[in-house]
């Protein structure tokens, strides 16, 4: 078999980038636990949180509803909706009020036409048609012409389009944080001493978006390497 169809020097790329994603999500997961058994001295639940801070925004038509798994709280901005999870929704913890006002951050963007999440919900259509096409027209691409057709050059560029969603991904995330940690210190709904805490989950939160911008960066590198090599 041609070189590269086993094992190259590239596969490196890729068992960095799943190696770098397994330690973000087992951090994330570790710390959420960690905290989500400090109560916050407020006693709200995440769900009364989100609410709190949305309000204290001045947003009043976004519904928080409850979702069921494990960390899988988002904000869809096309129904404005703030789904929080089992883990969130009714807990009282540190952990989980972080997380609902971190959904908040989102819901505030949106209201404030934050850039990054605009030029986001814009690459989301190319993201979605990006990450579903990609590797078919590449596998297609060198069964059919090689490396170097425009099967495999077309599905570099689709992939291409994933991987900025993910860059761009990073400000929207980080900014919600920011806006979160804020918001819960001066409404009080943290005191001093928690907002530490919370800082800790959120944190460890955004690296696991990082280290998803990152695998798939250096999975795009190796798809480029592959393709320049084979062209070559």
């Amino acid at each position: 078999m041609p070189y590269g169809y086993y094992w190259d020097p590239t596969y490196l790329l890729v068992l960095a980038g799943a190696l770098i994603s397994l330690v973000a999500s087992a951090r994330v997961k570790s710390t959420f636990q960690k905290y989500s058994r400090v109560r916050s001295q407020s006693n709200m639940t995440g769900a009364q949180a989100a609410q709190r801070v949305l309000h204290s925004a001045g947003i009043y038509d976004v519904t928080v509803r409850h979702v069921p798994g494990s960390l899988t709280d988002n904000y869809n901005p096309r129904n404005k909706t703030l789904n929080l999870s089992d883990d969130v929704y009714g807990s009282a913890s540190v952990a989980a009020v972080g997380v609902a006002a971190h959904e908040c951050g989102h819901a505030i963007q949106h209201q404030k036409g934050y850039a990054p999440l605009r030029i986001r919900s814009t690459l989301v259509p190319a993201a979605n048609i990006g990450s579903a096409a990609a590797w078919p027209l590449i596998i297609l691409g060198i069964i059919f012409g090689g490396a170097g057709s425009i099967l495999c050059q077309a599905g570099i560029l689709f992939f291409t389009a994933a991987v900025l969603f993910q860059i761009v991904t990073l400000p929207v995330e980080f900014n919600a944080s920011r806006r979160a940690v804020h918001i819960l210190g001066e409404t009080g709904i943290l005191g001093a001493q928690e907002l530490p805490y919370t800082r800790k989950v959120l944190g460890a939160a955004a690296l696991t978006y990082v280290a998803g911008a990152a695998a798939a960066i250096l999975q795009l590198l190796r798809l480029l390497l592959l393709f320049g090599r084979d062209r070559d």
